[in-house]
């Protein structure tokens, strides 16, 4: 078993601290948390020690869990590494790009592993998409929350885009060329709305929408194609494949399937629906960072891929700041 402690036990840390006790290949030592008095409630209610020192916790496992503000998961994550403890770090994995390079070299030099929370890579409805060609030249994205102020003190794009950002970011294999982006402070003192537009060195675009000031909830992505449409429902766990075949390339009879004409050629439409597994997000994400301890293997989410979507994040902030709308 994996000895491991948990940084952190707010909302999301609570989440985790639950499914950790699931998982058989992790021993939770203990749990530490700025408040002592929620500390003290969750290891009363869970049956495991709370710390009062987050450092002799670190001392005392072999991996740390962080579910703690952003703005701690440098200097946490820094003390873990120093200690040679493998990592696993919620997103976004730190507050600044120059701390999260920081950790890199730190994590390079330790030897461990570390993975970042970007839960949405374990969402059954992306999940479906494995082992699938995936090509994209066009992606459309929207990811629309009702109001909720935690989360508040950073903007939409660093609260709810980045989930989207890191998501293209793993199936646009090129570059980024060039960023557009605007965003508006409705309700707090950051944006609340924003849209970026993401121009990746192979000539794909990326048009993402966040915002926590809708009416409903929407977390849905578009990807276009040379011969496909793909269409991933992070919400309603859903996912759809729409190919587009040559008449020589008809589908079998029992496939759903559309016949249509393109100029003189005749083409078919065929709808896939590929199997979406009921699976806890979370709690498989922090199964294959034991796996990842475990095997030697690297974590599903690495530390240099966080770093490419915070990047991105920020340079999207910054566009948004530029134009001074908020």
């Amino acid at each position: 078993m994996i000895k491991i402690g948990l940084l952190g036990v707010g909302h999301l840390g609570n989440i985790h601290l639950k499914l950790l006790k699931q998982i058989p290949e992790f021993e939770i030592v203990g749990i530490y948390d700025a408040d002592p008095v929620r500390a003290a409630e969750k290891s009363a209610e869970y049956e495991v020690q709370a710390w009062e020192d987050p450092i002799a916790l670190m001392d005392a496992v072999e991996a740390v869990d962080i579910v703690t503000p952003t703005s701690t998961h440098h200097d946490l994550a820094k003390q873990a590494m120093k200690r040679f403890k493998h990592v696993f770090i919620e997103k976004p994995v730190t507050a600044t790009v120059e701390e999260a390079r920081k950790l890199m070299a730190l994590a390079r030099e330790a030897g461990v592993k570390v993975q970042v929370g970007h839960v949405e890579r374990f969402n059954p409805a992306f999940l479906a998409l494995r082992g699938k060609d995936i090509q994209p030249m066009f992606i459309e994205a929207h990811r629309l929350a009702q109001w909720n102020p935690r989360g508040t003190d950073v903007s939409v794009v660093l609260d709810l885009m980045i989930h989207d950002i890191d998501v293209v970011l793993s199936v646009v294999k090129f570059g980024v060329k060039k960023i557009s982006a605007s965003g508006v402070a409705v309700v707090s003192d950051t944006p609340d709305i924003a849209n970026a537009r993401i121009e990746f060195d192979n000539g794909c675009v990326a048009n993402l929408t966040a915002s926590r000031i809708s009416l409903k909830n929407m977390r849905k992505m578009r990807i276009f194609q040379r011969n496909a449409y793909l269409s991933v429902d992070f919400l309603a766990k859903k996912t759809e494949i729409l190919h587009i075949n040559d008449a020589d390339e008809r589908p079998a009879p029992d496939d759903l399937m559309f016949e249509f004409q393109a100029g003189d050629q005749t083409k078919y439409l065929r709808m896939e629906l590929p199997p979406v597994e009921a699976v806890n997000s979370i709690k498989l994400e922090l199964e294959e960072f034991a796996e990842a301890i475990r095997t030697d293997s690297t974590p599903p989410v690495t530390l240099d891929e966080a770093v490419a979507a915070l990047d991105c994040a920020h340079l999207i902030v910054e566009k948004i700041n530029q134009l001074c709308i908020v």
